[in-house]
């Protein structure tokens, strides 16, 4: 009886693996060609539009993901986490994330507020027409107002794991885009010209999701004050910290702005391009690993486990993409054209830093879709600090040096991911070890 019990067990274990390979297959390709078309894209983009537009477009675009980490301010981690909980039923998911894009819409009237103004200086300040620098803002919207819904809208598909559609959906919005900025930018080489390519079929794409998401979470279902006080705790915690990671995570472009030129805005904008390629290990890590792991149950050896087999592949990973990028860097940026082919340090610099912050990123996602949050005076007193030693020894006023002080800030935050990680499952530990006594 014994034998024939593990025989099952073993098979059972052995279908559950085979099923999530075959899933990590066809989620990894997926994202692949989305990535591709992306870097297809960016590189038309690059070719295409002048320096000085190029530069607009690189600020534009990270003024974009900041408006967008500032009106999520922990949203989305804190309906996975209250997700995670219920979602297997279908109405209480929909009130979850209905409750959720609730706060969003809120939270995006304050990020517009503070964004727009410190987008319209910095185009100003790099010689961007007064018209030119209009018609950029307004050319943000229809991204902005797709990147308020689609990633909270596909936590219900995550959650049910019903990856597939998710990645059909993302494919004909990379596809769209693609078709649009090959068109578009062609005709009309300006800055928002491009980012209304980007924008355009992202909204479309946001429309077709909120189908695929009703099946899962009932969009008629109302907000719930519980449910708001619940993400709101979240919030509190990681808020402070998106707002400060707006500022600190984009301190390439920052400092560059203020010590170079539209030259090196272009630059670092260009090698960013050749960096998309680690958004398809992102999207893997989003789609399939942060929502099982955010439905593990809470036992420590199994939470552990999990986590550390993440971090020995992310180890892994990183460590092949930069020494490819190492051993080959001519053929990586033969990609971008001749204007920059002499940036052979800077894009091995750039790949390294990409990599590091990817395997932070990670860190942090697996930590808040489990609801654990690091004090922001914490997470931000140490950035801070790591910034300030940097500058005082690192030579900022070079694209080169501005990449080395951000691999160094980026060491520092995955140690403090790694530390505080391993700190909630040894208390975990000994949560379950008193109840065993008991």
């Amino acid at each position: 009886m014994r034998v024939v019990t593990n025989y099952f067990s073993a098979n059972a274990g052995y279908e559950k693996f085979f099923k999530f390979t075959k899933l990590l297959a066809v989620t990894i390709s997926a994202q692949g060609l989305i990535q591709i078309l992306g870097l297809l894209s960016g590189i038309i983009i690059v070719h295409l539009l002048p320096t000085n537009e190029f530069a607009f477009y690189t600020l534009a675009n990270t003024m974009l993901g900041t408006m967008t980490v500032l009106a999520d301010g922990g949203i989305s981690a804190g309906v996975m986490a209250s997700g995670a909980k219920v979602w297997q039923d279908r109405a209480k998911l929909g009130v979850v994330v209905n409750t959720g894009l609730m706060l969003r819409r809120k939270f995006a009237v304050y990020s517009l507020i503070v964004s727009l103004p410190i987008l319209f200086y910095l185009l100003r300040h790099n010689g961007a027409t007064l018209l030119f620098s209009i018609l950029t803002i307004l050319s943000i919207i229809p991204a902005f107002y797709a990147a308020l819904s689609d990633n909270l809208l596909e936590i219900a598909s995550k959650l049910h794991q019903d990856i597939t559609r998710l990645q059909k959906n993302q494919i004909a919005a990379g596809l769209g885009r693609f078709i649009m900025i090959s068109i578009s930018v062609f005709l009309f080489p300006w800055t928002f010209i491009a980012i209304l390519g980007n924008g355009i079929p992202r909204t479309w794409a946001n429309w077709r999701l909120k189908k695929i998401s009703a099946e899962y979470a009932d969009p008629t279902q109302p907000s719930d004050p519980v449910i708001r006080k619940d993400i709101l705790s979240m919030v509190r915690r990681i808020l402070p910290g998106s707002i400060y990671y707006c500022f600190s995570g984009q301190i390439v472009i920052f400092l560059v702005t203020i010590f170079g030129s539209t030259h090196s805005i272009a630059q670092a904008g260009a090698l960013s391009r050749l960096t998309m390629v680690l958004s398809v290990f992102t999207m893997v890590n989003s789609a399939l690993i942060i929502p099982r792991f955010a439905r593990i149950p809470a036992i420590s050896k199994l939470i552990f486990n999990r986590y550390i087999q993440i971090q020995l592949i992310l180890l892994l990973l990183s460590g092949f993409i930069v020494g490819v990028v190492y051993l080959f860097p001519a053929q990586v940026l033969w990609v971008l054209g001749s204007r920059y082919a002499n940036l052979r340090t800077e894009v091995v610099l750039n790949v390294a830093v990409s990599c590091i912050n990817l395997i932070a990123g990670i860190c942090f996602s697996l930590n808040s879709s489990r609801g654990w949050a690091i004090n922001p005076v914490v997470s931000i007193s140490l950035n801070v600090l790591s910034i300030i030693i940097g500058v005082i020894f690192i030579d900022v006023s070079t694209l080169k040096g501005v990449l080395i002080l951000n691999m160094f800030i980026g060491v520092v935050d995955v140690l403090m991911y790694l530390i505080y990680t391993f700190n909630k499952i040894r208390l975990l530990r000994l949560f379950e070890s008193k109840n065993l006594v008991a």
